[in-house]
Order: structure tokens, then C-alpha cells, then sequence
């Protein structure tokens, strides 16, 4: 009686650690997945699927989103966690949308005069901005404790979003971007990561009262959101970004 009742206390101890483990690494394997989609958008960006591609961002967005309510339900965190999650961003909202934005460029006609398709090609390098920028904003949220429950500059996944809604626009509307238009999005991108503006996050403490005025911000962006996704579809997604950095700045000025 004595050895089964050991035994079964070691098999359960066995199960107990094996279960931690799994528990444990959760969010991880599904911010490989988000890595994985970040992979593939790169790929599909080279393969001219640029569609495809950007579809693969937004499947990362999504991960990107259930690996931290997967860590907070499951009540586990790591170091090792939170690095991956970085780097696993700065390939799916960094390095992809950048590789879009390099391809949408080489689509355009060369209309500089006097400009060979070799300088043509050395302006696409502009969109090597956005992992650039990206990654000093994901370096310094990393270093940041300010930032948990609201942001400093545009967070990589809105980022991110705007620019694979190009490609789906292109796709389902037929909607043309001109070069300067491109350039213009990039840059004006790049320096909202890196910006010294704060922007609210849809994180809601328990401490916060639920008729604060971020809270009323939050239910206004969210229905906003609602209805421009039903009237406009896709052409809803660049407008969500950009009232969510106006909100944010209404926000602070109301403050």
C-alpha cells in the first residue's frame, strides 16, 4: 500500500510539472505563431501577394492580442516571455509592413525626371524606415514601466495594421496610391512610433473608475469603430488608426 501510494504521488508530482509546463508556455507558443505569420507575410511580400501578406499581419495582430489575454488568464509571465514577444513584433509589425511598403513603392511608376530605375529603386528604401523606427519603439517600451496601461508613441501593431490595409484596399476597391502618397505614409509612420505622444490603451485597470473620462473615450472609439466598419469594410481599417491617435490627443488636451 505504502510503495502504490508513493507511486501514484510521484506520477501526480510527473503530471503536476508537465501541466506547469504546458500552462506556462502558452502565451509563448502563441507568440511563435504571431512570429510565424510575420514569416509568412515576408515570403508572400517577395512571392507579390502582397494581399496575402498583409492578411498574415492581421492574423499576427490577432495572436498578438490573445498571447497577453492568454498570460494574464492564466496568471504566468516571464522575462524570457516578454522578450519573445519583442522580437516576435518587430518581424510581424516591423520587418513585413516594411517589406509591403518596399514593394508598393516598386509598383509605382518612375515619374522623376532625369531619375534612372536604380534611383527609383534607392528611393524603395525609404520603407526600411518602419522596422528602423519600429524597433527603437519596441526598445524602449521594453525599458519603459510607465507603459502598461496607456503608450508613448504609436504603438508597431497600429502601425502595422494601416500599412497592410493598403494592399487589401488595392485588392477589393481597386484603389491606386501614388508615390508621394507612399513616401508620405511611411515617414509620417516612422516618426509616430518614436513620438513623444501619449496614447490610450483599451486596458482596463480595476482601479479605474468606469465613468472616467479615458473610459468614455474608449466606449466612443469602440462604437466608432463599429459603425465604420459596417458602412466602409476594409476601408474602415486606416480611418480606426487615425481616430485613435485623434482621440488620444483629445484625450490629452482635455486631461
Amino acid at each position: 500500500v505504502v510503495y502504490l501510494y508513493f507511486k501514484i504521488t510521484q506520477q501526480s508530482a510527473h503530471y503536476c510539472k508537465i501541466m506547469n509546463a504546458i500552462k506556462r508556455n502558452v502565451p509563448n507558443l502563441i507568440t511563435l505563431g504571431n512570429l510565424t505569420c510575420g514569416l509568412l507575410s515576408i515570403v508572400l511580400s517577395f512571392e507579390g501577394k502582397l494581399e496575402v501578406a498583409a492578411a498574415f499581419i492581421f492574423f499576427g495582430a490577432i495572436l498578438d492580442f490573445f498571447d497577453g489575454f492568454a498570460s494574464r488568464l492564466l496568471k504566468v509571465s516571464s522575462e524570457i516571455g516578454k522578450q519573445l514577444d519583442s522580437m516576435a513584433d518587430l518581424i510581424t509589425f516591423g520587418l513585413a509592413p516594411g517589406f509591403i511598403i518596399y514593394k508598393l513603392i516598386l509598383l509605382q511608376p518612375c515619374f522623376i525626371i532625369g531619375w534612372s530605375y536604380d534611383d527609383y529603386v534607392l528611393l524603395s528604401y525609404t520603407s526600411f524606415l518602419i522596422p528602423i523606427f519600429s524597433a527603437i519603439r519596441l526598445a524602449r517600451f521594453n525599458i519603459d514601466s510607465k507603459q502598461t496601461s496607456s503608450f508613448v508613441g504609436l504603438p508597431t501593431p497600429a502601425s502595422a495594421i494601416f500599412i497592410a490595409s493598403l494592399p487589401i484596399l488595392s485588392y477589393f476597391y481597386g484603389t491606386e496610391f501614388k508615390l508621394e502618397l507612399l513616401l508620405g505614409i511611411t515617414i509620417i509612420l516612422s516618426l509616430l512610433l518614436v513620438a513623444e505622444l501619449p496614447l490610450f490603451s483599451l486596458k482596463i485597470s480595476k482601479v479605474e473608475n468606469l465613468k472616467s473620462q479615458l473610459n468614455i473615450i474608449r466606449i466612443i472609439f469602440l462604437i466608432s469603430c463599429v459603425i465604420l466598419l459596417f458602412v466602409l469594410e476594409f476601408a474602415a481599417i486606416p480611418f480606426i488608426v487615425i481616430l485613435y491617435i485623434f482621440l488620444s490627443i483629445i484625450n490629452n488636451l482635455i486631461k
